[in-house]
């Protein structure tokens, strides 16, 4: 299993290369180009925490979606309130699907995750984004090409046809070591799960720790064939 150690080294001094200046300038350009009809769409991730940060410098009170498919891990609920306790101008929504979990069960049976994860991110995750991008004209996504094969084409700005919006992605250029940098850096709150194996982190149900450093998403959806909620595709 990974674990901290594996991901993390000595922490050097955090320079402001060229990525990081991208990253801001794509920011900066972003909410200067689209204003209040953008919004970012978090998944409280490592990533995302240093999106936030980023984004709290270009825009402080910001507008920033959580997709709450309440079967998160208790612990990325308690990061998302120190989050809030960091940034508390920024305006974090906590969007809930409109099925509770009960009335899922009961339309579709115990469980969705296994019998149908495609279905389940459909109605907990998909079908609220587009809720919560109504009325937006872009979005911003923390995706980073060395993430998975997937996501090796994903440029600064791109063409969302699923949203019918523009999606713009800041640290494409960012590798794993860039962002665990700049998060000890700046001292940033971080979802614990990722000191014990978990790169990344989704719902509890379909989140397992990752075993290999080549796929940073090989905990997500274990023995499905899925790789992806659909958010992304």
């Amino acid at each position: 299993m990974l674990t901290f150690a594996t991901w993390h080294e000595p922490i050097l001094d955090f320079k402001i290369d060229e990525t990081y200046k991208a990253a801001l300038e794509v920011l900066q350009w972003s909410f200067a180009e689209y204003g209040e009809e953008i919004v970012y769409a978090c998944s409280f991730g490592i990533e995302g925490i240093v999106l936030i940060d980023l984004i709290s410098k270009v825009k402080p009170d910001a507008t920033i979606i959580f997709l709450d498919t309440d079967v998160h891990f208790k612990e990325t609920y308690e990061t998302i309130e120190r989050v809030k306790e960091k940034y508390p101008q920024l305006n974090i929504i906590m969007q809930k699907p409109s099925l509770t979990l009960a009335q899922q069960a009961a339309q579709y049976g115990d469980e969705l995750w296994k019998s149908n994860p495609n279905k389940c991110c459909d109605i907990r995750k998909i079908t609220p984004l587009h809720q919560s991008l109504a009325g937006a004209k872009a979005w911003i996504s923390g995706l980073r090409r060395e993430q998975s094969p997937t996501r090796q084409n994903t440029n600064f700005i791109n063409r969302d046809d699923k949203f019918k919006l523009i999606k713009i992605c800041p640290l494409i250029h960012w590798t794993w070591k860039d962002v665990w940098r700049y998060v000890s850096k700046h001292n940033l709150p971080y979802n614990p799960l990722h000191d014990t194996g978990y790169p990344s982190i989704g719902c509890e149900h379909c989140t397992k720790p990752a075993f290999t450093m080549d796929d940073l998403r090989s905990g997500r959806w274990q023995g499905s064939g899925k790789t992806e909620c659909g958010l992304h595709e």
